[in-house]
C-alpha cells in the first residue's frame, strides 16, 4: 500500500512500482528485494534495494528540482565534508506511470537519532558542528543559492500566518515575541557560504551514537549560513548548545537568526503536517517547547 500521503499533488507511488522502474530502467539490479522506508520526510519515498542501495522517488512536483540537483551536487561536497553523505549511482527517468526522474543512491548504515535520548550528546554536538564547518568551507562562488537563503524577514508573513492557526495550541503571545527577537537579528553582511538547510533529526544518521552520515542534500546551497544552526534546537539537548555554537563559532547575530529559523520552519511545519505526519509535528513543537524555555 502507499505511505499516507502529506500534499494534495502527490503521486501514488508503492512497492511494485519501484520493482517495474528498477527492472525497466536498471535491468543489473531486477530482482533485488524492495522494501519501503519507514521514514518522516515530506518530499520523497526511499526504499531500500537489495543490501546495498536506496531508491529515492519525489512525492509531489515541488521536490522534483531537489533529484538533479543532488546529481550534480553531491559529487563535489561529498569528498570534503567529514562523514559520509549519499552517493548518487543511477539517475531513473520517468516511466510506468511515475512521471519524473528519480535516484538510485548507495546505502548509508545508521538511524536517526531519538531527540530525548542522544548516546554522547556533546560528542555529537562537536561532530555536527564539524560538519556544518568543512560544508562552509567549500568553495561557493558558483554555488546555487538554495530556498531558504532568504532573509528572516522574508518569512514574517508565513510565520505569522502559521501562528494563527495554532491559537490555543502554542502561547503564542511568547511564541510571537521570540519571533520578533529574531527579526531584530542584524542581517548577514559576510560573503554567502554553503549550508545544508534542512538539518533536522530525520536527516542525520548516527552509529553508537557518533554522527556517521548527514542525507537529503535538495535544499543545500549557498547563503546565510544560520540556517544550519537549527539542529541546536530540533536535535541537540539545552546542556550541549553552547558547545555546539562555540564549535561552529556562531556570534550572537548568527544564533539569534539561526532560533528564529528553527521557530519559524516549526511553527509553518506544524498546523501543516500535524494530521499527516505525527513524527515531523512532534518535533516541531519541541523546538516551540525548547526555545519558549530558553
Amino acid at each position: 500500500m502507499c505511505a499516507l500521503k502529506m500534499h494534495a499533488d502527490e503521486a501514488e507511488i508503492d512497492t511494485p512500482l519501484v520493482q517495474r522502474l528498477i527492472a525497466r530502467q536498471f535491468p543489473e539490479w531486477a530482482g533485488l528485494p524492495v522494501e519501503r522506508l519507514e521514514s518522516a520526510g515530506t518530499e520523497n519515498a526511499m526504499f531500500r534495494l537489495g543490501g546495498e542501495l536506496v531508491v529515492r522517488l519525489p512525492r509531489h512536483p515541488g521536490a522534483v528540482d531537489s533529484i538533479e540537483h543532488e546529481q550534480r551536487w553531491l559529487s563535489l561536497l561529498g569528498p570534503r565534508l567529514p562523514v559520509a553523505v549519499p552517493e548518487p549511482l543511477g539517475r531513473g527517468g520517468a516511466a510506468e506511470g511515475f512521471p519524473w526522474p528519480w535516484s538510485v543512491y548507495g546505502w548509508l548504515d545508521g538511524r536517526n537519532p531519538a531527540v530525548d535520548a542522544l548516546e554522547a550528546p556533546e560528542t555529537l554536538a562537536r561532530e555536527l558542528a564539524g560538519f556544518v564547518r568543512a560544508l562552509r568551507r567549500v568553495d561557493a562562488a558558483n554555488g546555487p543559492s538554495h530556498y531558504r537563503a532568504v532573509p528572516l524577514e522574508a518569512r514574517d508573513s508565513a510565520t505569522r500566518a502559521a501562528l494563527a492557526q495554532l491559537t490555543g495550541a502554542v502561547d503564542t503571545e511568547a511564541v510571537t515575541a521570540r519571533w520578533e527577537d529574531a527579526l531584530r537579528a542584524p542581517e548577514h553582511t559576510g560573503p554567502p557560504v554553503w549550508a545544508h538547510a534542512d538539518l533536522s533529526p530525520g536527516n542525520v544518521l548516527v552509529t553508537e551514537g557518533r554522527l556517521s552520515a548527514v542525507i537529503d542534500f535538495g535544499c543545500t546551497g549557498v547563503g546565510d549560513p544560520a540556517v544550519d544552526l537549527i539542529v541546536a534546537w530540533n536535535l541537540l539537548p539545552a546542556g550541549v548548545r553552547d558547545t555546539f555554537r562555540e564549535a561552529v563559532g556562531a556570534d550572537d547575530a548568527e544564533w539569534a537568526r539561526g532560533r528564529g529559523w528553527a521557530l519559524s520552519i516549526s511553527l509553518i511545519q506544524l498546523p501543516y503536517y500535524r494530521e499527516t505526519n505525527p513524527v515531523l509535528a512532534a518535533n516541531a513543537r519541541h523546538v516551540i517547547r525548547e526555545i519558549l524555555a530558553e
